[in-house]
């Protein structure tokens, strides 16, 4: 098969046009050489295979994702709504519901208290329609990112007290939010903490805590805030049953909820196996089909109508626009988004928060740049050193942590990111993000003498600091860094599922590994590898700044065409080798409503 440069001469797959899926292939170019790891051919693959009636290749994908026998398999490949843990069983949820029917039949004023990320916006709007749907009196509010930063804070608390709150329920916060929880006991507020944040050995004097970590045999400990949320409400619903199914308006609402939930779960980057996975499958199924119409105005301001929606989709398309409004603005307004019942203004919230979408990755692109010319001009990218702590007073509060990420990919190292621009308190704030291996939280935790305060998990926190302790802080995380950071963690590995030929990889194959899907954390897009393949067309640099490449490939059993973003540089040197090994995504692409394979690279090697 012999593929022409005219019939190549098209428009790059839709879903990676994305401008954020562009930025992060470019910073990517310049990454750490990237290790492959390929997963060894597994004997059991063949029988997984024979008895769900799959192909080899899907089932070494399934047992590298540890699932090694027929029932999960399963499961894995056919989740089902029905399969979701009993919302009775998450920690804390009997005596949180019995105290959420006392408010509502005393007429007590309820306030839901959540974090302005996508996971805290979504577990707020689930809590809110439901407790709306049930007469309660309830309102919700969100800390501004900027001027009152992550948490339960002293000052809204006594905001909320002024108010006549009775009940506050937190959402993706409030786990170590002890000075809070003491102050809310003496206004006279009880507070009610669900998170999914780690706890610390002592738990906030709160009157009811939920949280799936409360319980180690609690099916699910990577429960994100917003599962949290919908196993709350949906407990709560259950409660107002007639007979024993839901009340038709009840029931409505909690499926819808699964769009929400599903949205929070992938934006937080948490595990998509198990309970998560199944919630996820259910709610992108739903997402086009969901009756809350400010749902329907983000799809449509993102392009996406007519669509298939997936975890790229949220992930890379939708969250942005919802943590835009937290990131540059105030995040109610996401929430209003997400509860309004009028179209018309659903539909003007969304495209301001698309408007607001586009100004954060300006700025993202010029604190980039800043931050990398700062890192070069500081050494800090020398191999030796072992973290990157950088500070500036030009920096974004609400950018900061998405250009730590961006860091990370460049340079493969734990980063943090500080904003010294005088705020009110006169502390700085920061953003951390790690790699694998290393976990962050751990690591400020040990270096927490040097912080007013911070929180967060494995892969990503926050700090507020005194600008004048940050060098302090930087030294000690660094050398916390050299004695903890594993030399095989500080490695940029591709993970491959297996080493194949392309000649495996029809339409109907590839068809069949969207089965996996949705993927994330624990349940990745599949990467294979094929050795000693050669070009079967002259490479071609296409995009905007010529810096991705079209090809074709070919070995024995078949050619095929790629597409490399990020790897225009690569032109050259393709056509000086024989012979390259590629690592890459296969996908089905539908190009003038042709459908046909095309490897998407992720790595090439020349050895």
């Amino acid at each position: 098969m012999q593929v022409s440069a005219r019939t190549q001469t098209r428009r790059l797959p839709e879903p990676l046009q994305t401008p954020d899926y562009r930025e992060r292939t470019q910073a990517r170019r310049l990454a750490p050489k990237k290790q492959w790891v390929i997963a060894p051919p597994n004997p059991r693959a063949a029988h997984l295979a024979k008895s769900l009636k799959v192909s080899p290749l899907l089932a070494q994908v399934l047992i590298n994702r540890g699932v090694t026998d027929v029932d999960a398999g399963s499961a894995f490949l056919r989740p089902k709504l029905t399969k979701l843990i009993s919302p009775e069983l998450m920690p804390g949820v009997k005596p949180a519901v019995e105290r959420i029917k006392q408010a509502i039949k005393n007429k007590e004023k309820i306030t839901i208290y959540g974090d302005y990320d996508v996971d805290g916006i979504t577990g707020v709007a689930i809590l809110w329609q439901l407790l709306t749907l049930l007469n309660a009196r309830v309102d919700y509010y969100i800390p501004h990112r900027v001027d009152e930063g992550y948490g339960l804070n002293e000052d809204a608390v006594r905001l909320l007290a002024q108010a006549h709150t009775k009940l506050l329920v937190t959402v993706d916060c409030g786990i170590t939010a002890f000075n809070s929880a003491e102050l809310a006991r003496k206004l006279g507020i009880e507070l009610m903490i669900t998170d999914h944040h780690q706890p610390g050995p002592k738990l906030p004097p709160a009157h009811v805590i939920v949280h799936p970590a409360l319980e180690q045999s609690y099916p699910n400990q990577d429960s994100s805030g917003s599962m949290v949320a919908f196993k709350l409400a949906w407990a709560v619903a259950n409660e107002f049953k007639t007979g024993k199914k839901l009340q038709p308006r009840l029931r409505e609402f909690m499926l819808s909820a699964t769009s929400l939930a599903a949205m929070g779960t992938i934006a937080d980057i948490v595990d998509l196996r198990g309970e998560n996975r199944t919630l996820t499958s259910y709610g992108l199924r739903s997402i086009p089909h969901c009756e809350l119409c400010g749902v329907q105005a983000l799809i449509e301001s993102a392009g996406l109508t007519g669509q298939g929606l997936d975890s790229f989709s949220i992930g890379f398309r939708i969250a942005p626009m919802l943590n835009a409004a937290g990131r540059l603005g105030h995040a109610r307004l996401a929430v209003e988004l997400l509860t309004t019942q009028s179209a018309e203004y659903s539909t003007q919230i969304a495209e301001y928060l698309k408007d607001q979408n586009e100004r954060r990755r300006r700025l993202e692109r010029k604190i980039f740049k800043q931050a990398c010319e700062m890192i070069v001009r500081q050494n800090l990218h020398h191999p030796h050193q072992k973290t990157i702590v950088l500070a500036s007073s030009d920096w974004h509060t609400g950018v900061i942590g998405i250009v730590a990420s961006r860091i990370v990919d460049k340079y493969y190292r734990p980063t943090i990111l500080i904003n010294t621009a005088p705020s009110e308190n006169g502390f700085a704030q920061g953003s951390a993000r790690s790699v694998d291996g290393f976990c962050l939280l751990t690591a400020v935790t040990a270096c927490s003498q040097h912080l007013i305060d911070f929180g967060g998990h494995k892969a990503a926190a926050g700090i507020t600091i005194e600008p004048e302790k940050i060098n302090d802080f930087a030294q000690r995380f660094e050398n916390y860094a050299k004695q903890h950071l594993n030399s095989d963690d500080a490695v940029n590995k591709l993970n491959i599922d297996a080493l194949t030929s392309l000649g495996q990889f029809t339409k109907d194959a590839v068809d069949e590994l969207q089965m996996l899907a949705p993927f994330g954390p624990g349940n990745p897009k599949p990467v294979f590898a094929a050795k000693g393949v050669r070009l079967a067309s002259h490479p071609r640099k296409v995009g905007t700044k010529a810096d991705h490449l079209q090809l074709a490939v070919a070995d024995n059993t078949n050619t095929l065409r790629c597409i490399g973003f990020g790897m225009g540089r690569l032109d050259k040197k393709l056509l000086e080798r024989e012979f390259f090994d590629v690592a890459f995504y296969p996908q089905i692409n539908n190009f003038n409503n042709a459908a046909n394979v095309e490897l998407v690279l992720a790595d090439v090697r020349f050895e």
